[in-house]
């Protein structure tokens, strides 16, 4: 209850009721009432005094007054990407009312992300903890010390790195969490699809293969063109299509080289080889709990840069049939269920194959690319909020409502070419656009890599639409009128 002075009731668990229709009668305000299901008030630690203190309160069936703080949830985040979700996820843990505490290996990783902004809202954390986050056998037993001080309701990431390690940390303290088994099938590519194959799931031919040979050999077999995927990368990085052995020996050597990820971590030396998916690209977000996975709908996917598959744009909903979106979301729970995730927010990618969809591969965690967003504006439903909800054991308000925005959309600028960018000309007629909530376009300085993956961004453009399906081709048209000024096309003229 709120009180705007020192209040201490003293009853017992029968008198609940009463004193609660009291408080209301005095005109406070209930902010809740624990149900039957409550333990007797383990995580009361609050002496009475400190209690007297509090302005906010909160009665429970047992009569024992609990402070706000206490009732609060206290988030572990483990490690996180610098991009978009960095900066939704710690937005999510505030406004649903939530506290967090921030774990890396390398702080400097996230002052590196800081802007002219300020401070960069992964170090506002209450509290931040460095320790080697890729040495699990070390990790666990460390925050488990540290939980016994600083009671953690729930732990998190959004880094698909260490999406297997938060799992496994939350299965260590008993927290609330996918089984880790499920989310290391979920994540690893390879697993993935082994998993879909036994399940009975249509789907691409693949081969899973170590080495130069074998490698040559399963691409003889499955026959050209094809798809070459490392199992454990994200952001689309390495992922390209190969039409001869002359690319396939490209790709391979080109993984060779990269033999650890942006974490440091040492990758899987395998291999996973797929048939040429061809068709329209969605992705399926939803929410599983207990094992019972709801869609939250369907997002329409744009692709560029080939032979890479670059993600140049979104927009939510999709704007295919009824029909298509049925079959995507059912093979999508289908899919979930062949690798047995049983809680959190996944984002599944698909094709629209002319045999119907197929799964390119699932992410056991909310979509990146800010979807989420997308998602947001169009139905209410934050799906980094319910992401943070489930790891505390909540179970979130997944209904739509009408938000008045019928569709939106992002576009991204991607690199016409690897150089240092001297400025983006357009932004103005960006900045001016009524339709327009969010944009962004990298400073003067940066260098900008070839569009081989969705790490290339240069900026984005993204816009609503209150009457229809408009918001992606407007968005297009808007990062289609900025122009990359690159350092060395400057022409210099003689004195």
């Amino acid at each position: 209850m709120r009180v705007g002075r020192p209040l201490l009731l003293a009853h017992t668990g029968l008198e609940v009721a009463a004193e609660v229709e009291r408080a209301v009668a005095a005109g406070l305000v209930v902010l809740a009432v624990a149900g039957a299901g409550c333990a007797p008030c383990p995580v009361i630690r609050c002496s009475p005094l400190y209690l007297l203190q509090m302005e906010t309160v909160i009665v429970c069936m047992y009569g024992v007054l609990v402070s706000r703080e206490c009732m609060v949830g206290h988030v572990l985040l483990v490690e996180s990407w610098v991009g978009a979700m960095s900066r939704l996820l710690p937005r999510a843990i505030r406004e649903s009312g939530h506290r967090f505490t921030f774990l890396t290996r390398n702080l400097h990783h996230y002052l590196r992300a800081s802007s002219a902004e300020g401070v960069h809202p992964l170090l506002a954390a209450d509290n931040i903890i460095t320790a080697d986050t890729n040495d699990e056998a070390s990790l666990l037993p460390q925050i488990a010390r540290l939980h016994e001080v600083m009671r953690f309701d729930g732990v998190i990431t959004s880094c698909d790195y260490y999406l297997g390690t938060v799992a496994r940390l939350a299965a260590h303290l008993g927290l609330p969490g996918a089984q880790p088994e499920a989310v290391e099938h979920a994540y690893r590519k390879d697993l993935a699809r082994r998993r879909m194959h036994a399940a009975g799931l249509a789907g691409p031919a693949f081969a899973v293969v170590e080495g130069w040979p074998p490698l040559r050999d399963a691409a003889r077999t499955l026959g050209f063109p094809l798809v070459v995927k490392p199992v454990d990368l994200c952001a689309g990085m390495f992922v390209r299509r190969v039409d001869d052995e002359v690319q396939l020996r490209e790709a391979f050597d080109a993984l060779a080289g990269f033999p650890v990820n942006a974490r440091q971590q040492p990758r899987s030396p395998l291999v996973l080889l797929e048939e040429v998916l061809v068709g329209p690209e969605v992705s399926v977000e939803t929410v599983t709990v207990d094992g019972r996975t709801t869609v939250v709908g369907v997002t329409d996917k744009s692709l560029a840069g080939e032979p890479w598959f670059v993600e140049s744009g979104h927009m939510f909903p999709a704007t295919i049939t009824p029909a298509a979106t049925s079959a995507a979301a059912d093979m999508a729970v289908a899919a979930l269920a062949a690798v047995e995730f049983d809680l959190g927010v996944a984002h599944t990618e698909l094709r629209l194959t002319e045999s119907g969809p197929r799964v390119i591969e699932i992410n056991p965690r909310p979509a990146g690319n800010q979807i989420t967003e997308l998602v947001r504006r169009v139905t209410g439903v934050d799906l980094p909020m319910v992401y943070t909800q489930l790891a505390l054991g909540e179970l979130p308000d997944i209904a739509a409502t009408d938000t008045g925005v019928r569709s939106a959309a992002i576009s991204f600028l991607l690199p016409p070419k690897a150089g240092t960018v001297e400025r983006i000309d357009g932004t103005a007629a960006v900045a001016e656009a009524a339709d327009v909530v969010d944009w962004a376009v990298k400073p003067a300085g940066h260098r900008a890599a070839d569009a081989s993956s969705n790490n290339s961004y240069l900026g984005h453009v993204m816009v609503v639409d209150t009457n229809g399906p408009g918001a992606r081709p407007r968005a297009e048209e808007l990062v289609a009128g900025l122009e990359v000024r690159f350092a060395d096309e400057r022409v210099e003229v003689p004195a």
